[in-house]
Order: C-alpha cells, then structure tokens, then sequence
C-alpha cells in the first residue's frame, strides 16, 4: 500500500518529467547528428542542403598553349581620347590631367551626361522650374536663369521648349588648373520653342517651326571632391 508521501514523489516526478519535455522538445528522427570534428567529412565544406537551388560551377583551368604556339604580342593601346579630340591637342593633355587626378573619368561618358544635362537646363528654364536648375547650374550662372524667369513671369509670359533632336555634342575645349577642371562643349541641336504672351498669343518663337541651335557651354568640377557632378559655369549662343 502506498503512503501518502510516496504518492507525492511520483505525482512530482511525473510533473518534471512533464516540464522537461516541453522546455526540451521531443526527438522527430530528422535531427542533425552531433558533430564530429575527428570524422573523415569534418574537413569538407559546409554542402547546400538537397532542395537549395544554389549551384557551385566549377573552377575553369584555363587550358594550356599548343605544342610549338608562340604568346602573342601585347597589341599597342589606340588613342586615349579617339572620338572626343585629336592627339596632342590641347584638349587631349588637359583630359590626360583629369584622368590622372581621378582614374575613372571618361570623356565620352562625360558627353553623353552633358548632352542630358543640356536638354534637362533648357526645359527646366522653360519651365520656370528653380529647384532643378539650382542642382544643375553654379551660383551665378543660376542667379541669372532666376533673373530671367522672374522677368518672363512678372509679364504674364510662359515659354514652351521641345528638343526634336540633339545632333552634336563636341568638346570644344579644356582646362585644368590645380584640381579646378573646366569643360566647354558645343551642342548642336533642333529644337521648338515659342513663348506667348498671358493672351496666348505668341511672343517669340513659333509652336511649329523646328530651329537648328548652337549654344557652347562649360561645365566645371573640383577634381577629387565627393560630388561627382559638372556644374553649368558659363553660357554662349553660336552661329
């Protein structure tokens, strides 16, 4: 016959059994066997589980010359700048220096941005929109866009401009003085502009005729600073 202390044990022991398993878990058959750092596969790198997706390619071993083939000769480095200027101009030593401050520059790129750069100024001065402007242009190149658009606004005056097509745009010239570096570009480009007037009667400009424009502009940029972009300095219209 039990007693009444022996009937306390169990019902306690039942109670941690009970409390383990449930802090512990239960065992499911798919746990991972413990590690052996003395087995054979220790040394193996960790292996993708049988339903990753992750394939490793093999390391390809480049194969090994023909019997009796000859190395072929370094070919000679075209022109650094073919397609922006000609060599030993100016131009050429002057983006030789910018690429010596700063190793990544590319000239072509830099056309290609200011091409963009163009095109977004001149429809954002259309538009009277400062903030763009501000992010584009220097300080007093933009006073004077400001200027400009404030007038044409005390008028009642809106502007409307549409790029057709930019034809051209061709690094005119140069320089680099210290790490003050300064681009000027000639864009030739087909454009519709028209301004009227608060009646909308036009102005200046025609809403169907298509003008062949010139302008030479220069983009400058302190070499080696954090902010990687040209800013308007100047403005010139050409014939």
């Amino acid at each position: 016959m039990l007693d009444i202390y022996t009937i306390i044990f169990l019902a306690l022991a039942v109670f941690i059994f009970v409390r383990l398993r449930s802090v512990l878990g239960q065992r499911t058959g798919r746990e991972r066997p413990p590690y052996d750092p003395y087995s054979r596969d220790a040394a193996r790198p960790p292996q993708p589980a049988p339903e990753s997706n992750v394939v490793t390619l093999p390391e390809r071993t480049p194969a090994a010359p023909p019997p009796g083939a000859e190395e072929a000769e370094p070919q000679p480095a075209g022109f650094r700048w073919e397609g922006v200027t000609e060599e030993g101009t100016a131009i050429a030593a002057a983006l030789d220096e910018i690429a010596r401050q700063e190793s990544d520059f590319d000239a072509k790129h830099f056309l290609t941005g200011a091409k963009a750069a163009y095109e977004m100024i001149v429809t954002a001065f259309a538009a009277g929109d400062r903030k763009l402007l501000k992010d584009l242009l220097a300080k007093d190149v933009y006073e004077g866009f400001v200027a400009a658009i404030a007038d044409r606004e005390s008028r009642g005056e809106t502007m409307e401009s549409h790029f057709v097509s930019i034809e051209r745009a061709e690094m005119q010239d140069a320089t680099v003085r210290g790490r003050n570096a300064q681009l000027t570009v000639r864009f030739v480009s087909k454009l519709i502009s028209v301004t009227r007037a608060r009646d909308g009667s036009v102005v200046d400009g025609s809403p169907d005729t298509v003008a062949d424009v010139t302008d030479v502009w220069t983009f400058a940029r302190e070499l080696g600073a954090r902010d990687p972009n040209w800013k308007l300095v100047a403005t010139e219209a050409a014939q």
